[in-house]
């Protein structure tokens, strides 16, 4: 039997949409106010679900403190009051939209976990705004 656990987590943080080798102008017909040369912020909530089968000895499909901490050095650690075009390395040379974010922080915690578990991200960019992954 197979049970999905989920923890929810936040972080804030701002970036720009852009493309390099597009003008200006076209960056701004596509990305609009997301485009801000300046930049802008958004509050991320984050659901992160793993799913599993429930370990007979301990009852769990993976311990809350170890997703807990998995989410603090992978995401909070790295994204939480960080320009992600500037200060992450991960979107140096890609547009960090809510789908590429969702997707990076994907990566990152799917090699921390046990390969007998399922992933799945939901990234809330605004309460209305939000992207799932899980891993297709």
């Amino acid at each position: 039997m197979k049970v999905t656990v989920s923890r929810k987590a936040h972080f804030n943080a701002a970036h720009r949409l852009y493309r390099k080798d597009w003008s200006f102008e076209k960056n701004d017909t596509v990305f609009g106010k997301c485009n801000n040369p300046n930049f802008h912020g958004h509050n991320y909530e984050l659901i992160v679900s793993v799913t599993g089968e429930i370990d007979v000895e301990t009852g769990y499909v993976i311990d809350m403190k170890v997703l807990k901490d998995i989410i603090k050095s992978e995401v909070e650690d790295a994204f939480d009051h960080k320009n992600l075009n500037v200060e992450v390395a991960e979107f140096k040379n890609l547009n960090p939209t809510a789908e590429n974010i969702a997707v990076v922080i994907y990566d990152k915690m799917k090699s921390k976990l046990d390969s007998n578990l399922d992933l799945e991200i939901t990234l809330y960019e605004t309460p209305r705004n939000f992207v799932t992954y899980a891993g297709d």
